[in-house]
């Protein structure tokens, strides 16, 4: 990769990991389930008059709406907004590349090889170093729907893969669309009309630059340069920059939140992120490999840099926090 591709594919794991430390500034401006629609309102308006038409069918953009905006957002700012951490956020999330292998196993008959399966064990005893530094004071169910939503997020990924999307940010910006009612009425159900109204009327400049930033940085333009990498590189090249995430998510979570990293909690992050990179990345390969050999065979013309390849998809659809 050139010098500029990969200081562009560092900007967009800051970004992302980043985006934690936002999140947690947001949940003190908006209850977390509007926030959430407001995310995602904010992303679909404009950029959905710019994208054109949607590139996959219908079934595969509401799929994706309901699973990774409504259920893995949701729970996610709810987790947050419950006391979990910014930057064990950012870390913890990242078991959605073994909930992703997993569900793809069952469901798309991917058969995990032997690297795969030893990333998955790495990055679970990651996440119970995680458990067990955080259970001793902090807030459990706030932890656990962390997990959750990592887990829903792996379900986003293997329906992303079937919908096999040719334009990542065009797919991104129809799928930001739908989960603004269903969010919108959760938040009036859950959160009260009250609340939310309370929350509108005292917007200003520091919760609307949040919205902004979660919106339109993380997710236009977030998207938008990781699609371009995608476009110029093999996915076996851009892949590991995602493993900057939880790094840029927990050490900006200390910087501006003060939040203290135990050595323990660096264990985890040290087992988790080895462990995230055996399962991401030889599954990459192994889908590099065999585009590969349809190639040469004469049946399948495809390359890892292509756009709209299955690597390049595999990627992208596990990329953004």
């Amino acid at each position: 990769m050139r010098p500029l591709h990969i200081a562009l594919a560092a900007l967009v794991a800051a970004v992302w990991g980043v985006n934690f430390v936002v999140i947690e500034l947001g949940l003190a401006h908006f209850p977390p389930l509007l926030f959430s629609a407001l995310r995602f309102l904010v992303a679909a308006l404009p950029a959905v008059f710019f994208v054109g038409r949607p590139k996959v069918a219908w079934k595969w953009i509401v799929g994706v709406g309901l699973a990774l905006g409504v259920a893995k957002f949701g729970l996610l700012f709810i987790g947050m907004d419950r006391g979990m951490p910014a930057g064990l956020s950012s870390l913890v999330l990242q078991v959605q590349a073994v909930f992703t292998a997993l569900f793809a196993a069952v469901a798309l008959g991917e058969r995990p090889g032997r690297a795969r399966v030893l990333g998955m064990g790495v990055a679970l005893a990651g996440i119970g170093v995680a458990a067990v530094d955080e259970g001793a004071d902090g807030p459990v169910l706030a932890f656990v729907l962390v997990i959750v939503a990592a887990a829903c997020w792996g379900v986003s990924n293997v329906l992303t893969r079937k919908a096999a999307p040719p334009d990542s940010l065009n797919f991104m910006v129809w799928v930001s669309t739908v989960p603004v009612l269903p969010l919108l009425g959760l938040s009036l159900l859950f959160e009260g009309w009250d609340r939310d109204a309370a929350a509108l009327a005292a917007l200003d400049w520091s919760g609307a630059g949040i919205i902004v930033y979660v919106a339109w940085i993380t997710t236009v333009f977030a998207f938008g340069a990781w699609g371009f990498l995608l476009r110029h590189h093999p996915a076996s090249s851009v892949a590991p920059f995602t493993l900057l995430v939880p790094v840029f998510g927990m050490s900006s979570a200390a910087l501006l939140l003060d939040e203290p990293v135990s050595p323990l909690r660096w264990c985890a992050a040290a087992l988790l992120v080895g462990g995230v990179a055996l399962t991401s990345l030889a599954g990459a390969r192994r889908i590099g490999a065999g585009a590969a050999g349809h190639s040469s065979s004469g049946r399948l013309r495809l390359h890892a840099s292509t756009p709209g390849t299955a690597a390049s998809r595999a990627v992208s659809a596990e990329a953004s926090p």
